[in-house]
């Protein structure tokens, strides 16, 4: 027995297998149990693909679709089938997975042959094809230096362009088919694993779909997103003069030295944007008395709002400003999850009557009392800081759930101008691997929590899923309702947020489940060459984040 080992699996199946046995082949043995197929592992907090070998006794736990784990091994390797299917049905192009639209993601297709929907629907069919015939993704190290002979040969040179800055001698290499990509992350074992997802024509791009991890036996609704798109386009148009388009992009605005006109430019950008929605607000034909600010988590609300306060007081206007965070209920009287835990997204952690008796208030030239919200202890604090305003006043609200028309529905349409704030970054690792506009709001909140709300990084991450699932039920629904959609990510801030960030990331070991997500980043953040806080303005939405802002945030 000696040549045997013991394998334990998900805490309820035990098993004995011969030293070197495969992960997908203890997975075949245990599939019938599971309803969506295993796409992966998870071993000692950590994430291992089905081609791995076990040589000592080993408990593990298997991960399917409904993961956000193996959502992303699903959604990963999809992108590598449109990859290949687009390339074998048009010859010579060049594809790029450019980011999340409509619950799936946004591509385009460049080549000299337009595309339109028949080409379309020709690709998704030569995906189902390459599906039927279950093609293994196959993965190889190599050397830097051979891999980047690999994507010379196919013109892939955002990859080489990444290579430059790896620190590690090696990469690992997806092939399928005669195809070469790198990709950041693990993949599925083969094509046949792919069985749902759909193509949509979206002008001059197509739009990947998949099943969400919470009901992954259907495709979502598609549910257009034309303001979200055209920001995305702009500021990826922005990106392709300014010649910042990816990461690489970035790490040689730092080598080359040139990273601090980046920084001018970028903020400039944001000035202008900001100043031409102040000029909007006040040449609006119908007076606006208040301004409804919302955004996900970690969008730069509160910056934005004190920022747009200062333009409209530029063009004459009378600001004052609230934030729905200072209405957030006593600690122990926050509703919680199912799962026992504390839910601060869902509206119901908002003492609407507080706030509606403070907003009327106002509105009705009453002088009423505003209060602070301390984050440290949990509750809400009186300090006697009193407003009264005056019929010029415009007031400025700001919090997650400023788009909710329940907050505000006694007050009449045609005075409030809503504003949705979102960062929706276009800088990508490469041509083929995204940035999520998550992952960056993510990285923010974590260097915010530690400064700014007593919360290390494994505090933030352990609590992010349930911060994520509030978007979707409270935030997203009211996007689209914007009067118009700022976007608040800087194309530098990544190199400025790294130092801190891995600093509160490394902290976090191996024995709880969020190593998983720690090291992710950690591995993303390779990939970025760090640069001193510095030269940022002290007016940046940056600083909300890393401290030392003008305005207290």
């Amino acid at each position: 027995m000696l040549d045997m080992i013991e394998v334990r699996i998900d805490s309820k199946y035990t098993s004995l297998y011969k030293k070197g046995a495969k992960l997908i082949d203890i997975a075949g043995d245990f599939q019938n149990s599971y309803k969506y197929d295993i796409l992966g592992a998870i071993i000692n907090n950590d994430l291992k693909e089905l081609d791995m070998s076990l040589e000592n006794n080993t408990q593990l736990e298997f991960i399917d679709i409904t993961s956000a784990y193996g959502n992303r091994f699903y959604s990963r390797s999809l992108a590598f089938l449109l990859i290949i299917a687009a390339k074998e049905v048009m010859k010579g192009s060049r594809i790029t997975i450019e980011h999340s639209l409509s619950k799936g993601l946004y591509c385009e297709i460049h080549s000299e042959q337009p595309l339109d929907e028949y080409l379309v629907q020709d690709i998704e069919d030569k995906m189902r094809e390459i599906v039927e015939e279950d093609i293994p993704f196959t993965k190889r190290r190599y050397p830097k230096t051979e891999a980047a002979e690999i994507f010379e040969e196919r013109n892939q040179y955002d990859k080489i362009g990444l290579l430059k800055y790896r620190q590690k001698d090696y990469i690992n290499v997806y092939s399928c088919m005669g195809y070469y990509d790198y990709f950041y992350g693990y993949l599925v074992p083969s094509t046949g694993y792919l069985k749902k997802f759909e193509l949509k024509y979206y002008p001059p791009g197509l739009i990947l779909r998949f099943p969400e991890r919470r009901n992954p036996d259907i495709i979502p609704n598609f549910v257009p997103q034309p303001q979200i798109f055209n920001v995305f386009r702009e500021f990826e148009e922005w990106g392709r003069i300014l010649e910042i388009e990816n990461i690489g992009h970035l790490n040689d605005y730092i080598s080359n030295g040139k990273i601090k006109e980046l920084v001018w430019i970028t903020e400039a950008l944001h000035e202008k944007k900001i100043a031409e929605i102040a000029d909007r607000i006040s040449h609006s034909k119908d007076r606006k008395k208040l301004v409804l600010i919302s955004g996900p988590s970690s969008s730069g609300k509160t910056t934005f709002a004190q920022r747009l306060s200062i333009q409209l007081r530029v063009n004459g206007m009378k600001t004052a400003a609230i934030s729905i965070d200072d209405f957030f209920k006593d600690r122990k009287d926050t509703p919680k999850t199912p799962e026992g835990e504390y839910d601060f997204e869902t509206l119901d952690a908002i003492d609407t009557d507080t706030f509606g008796k403070v907003l009327n208030g106002l509105l009705d030239g009453k002088e009423v009392e505003i209060p602070h919200y301390n984050f440290h202890t949990g509750k809400r604090e009186w300090k006697d800081n009193r407003l009264k305003l005056s019929d010029e006043h415009i007031i400025i609200v700001e919090g997650i759930h400023g788009l909710n028309y329940l907050l505000t529905k006694d007050i009449k349409s045609k005075t409030k101008y809503k504003i949705y704030v979102s960062a929706l970054t276009h800088l990508n690792i490469d041509n083929h691997n995204r940035v999520p506009t998550s992952d960056l709001r993510l990285i923010r909140r974590i260097v915010r929590d530690y400064k700014f709300r007593s919360a290390d990084a494994l505090a933030t991450i352990r609590m992010w899923d349930m911060v994520r699932r509030g978007e979707d039920k409270y935030i997203y629904p009211f996007q689209e309702q914007a009067d118009i959609v700022f976007n608040s990510s800087l194309a530098y801030e990544l190199c400025v947020l790294k130092p801190i960030a891995v600093s509160l990331l490394k902290n976090i070991n191996g024995d709880v489940i969020e190593y998983i997500e720690a090291k992710r980043l950690l591995k993303f953040f390779n990939y970025l060459l760090p640069f001193d806080c510095k030269c940022v303005p002290n007016n940046s939405i940056l600083r909300e984040y890393i401290g030392d802002s003008c305005f207290d945030v």
